[in-house]
């Protein structure tokens, strides 16, 4: 019978030496820093022998370390690609993933494509929700959210950097001037139920709490309502950035009051520790941040345009 270490350890281990680096081998991985650290503590007990030199500003490979490290990345790699064969020579396999309605129809979409091309034996089925994740959800594989910390039983990937801050449409400004908060007296404010951010604290962190009692107010039960509404003059809503980043750069829409009151928050990628469809998430996780680099860049562009940055 086959005597064999620890494999989860063994491939933290592997990733840690590669990259010479727990904080890389944890984002490759997508684990955290802590969970690598413990792997590599557990197959260094497993072999009674150090693997890392570690120091507060050094972390080094042991001549054990270096010879492991030598033997073991050509196995992982004959098995990764053994692995793969399999994968790709299986019948189709569904990944289901639950996604907000806008972020859905204004990012997600668009994208899926470029994952078909990368993965077309995997069968996407695609909900929208904006419910919390629910630590006894099992109606989806992968949950998009915009929140930071997971439900038990739950791990999360991030992906992308949401900016949230009033957004207008331009002939709003030939209407009349936009350049402090005490300027929307005379505009419409949009809300919608599911906003993450209120007019009211905007208006706390912009300096001007009083004047949301006075404003006239369009409420809407989604998102995307309340951005038609923008797109069509009506008024001004507080939107996340890089759903009107397109609108934004070819000048439709505007960002009237710069950085002021920015609200800064995190989309996710959830999904249960113990899926069956692991191997899709892995995938698909690595897909989308991907794109959220992507889209990170073309925002972070257009933000050093106007003079600020993000």
């Amino acid at each position: 019978m086959r005597k064999l270490p620890p494999l989860n350890a063994v491939r933290a281990f592997e990733a840690a030496a590669r990259h010479v680096s727990f904080t890389k081998a944890a984002e490759e991985l997508f684990v955290t820093h802590g969970a690598v650290s413990r792997q590599v503590a557990r197959l260094e007990e497993y072999f009674g022998t150090k693997l890392f030199r570690r120091t507060p500003s050094q972390l080094t490979l042991t001549d054990a370390g270096q010879l492991y490290l030598t033997e073991v990345t050509p196995l992982l790699d004959r098995l990764a690609l053994v692995s793969m064969h399999m994968i790709e020579n299986a019948t189709p396999t569904a990944l289901r993933v639950s996604a907000p309605p806008t972020f859905t129809m204004r990012w997600l979409i668009g994208r899926l494509s470029t994952f078909q091309k990368k993965r077309p034996e995997v069968e996407l089925r695609v909900t929208t929700s904006v419910a919390p994740i629910s630590a006894t959800e099992f109606g989806f594989d992968v949950g998009i959210r915009g929140v930071t910390t997971p439900p038990n039983g739950w791990e999360r990937t991030p992906f992308m950097t949401e900016f949230i801050a009033p957004v207008c449409h331009v002939d709003l400004l030939n209407r009349s001037a936009l350049t402090m908060p005490d300027d929307l007296c005379g505009h419409t404010l949009i809300t919608y139920l599911t906003e993450p951010y209120d007019w009211g604290s905007w208006l706390e962190q912009a300096g001007a709490p009083g004047l949301s009692s006075t404003q006239s107010i369009l409420r809407f039960e989604q998102m995307y309502f309340a951005l038609h509404a923008v797109q069509e003059r009506m008024g001004i809503a507080l939107l996340p950035l890089f759903l009107v980043i397109d609108d934004l750069i070819e000048r439709r829409l505007c960002v009237p009051f710069g950085p002021l009151g920015l609200r800064r928050r995190e989309y996710g990628a959830f999904y249960r520790a113990d899926c069956e469809a692991r191997h899709l998430i892995g995938s698909f996780c690595e897909w989308l941040r991907e794109g959220g680099r992507d889209t990170e860049k073309s925002t972070n562009e257009w933000a050093r345009a106007q003079g600020w940055q993000l």
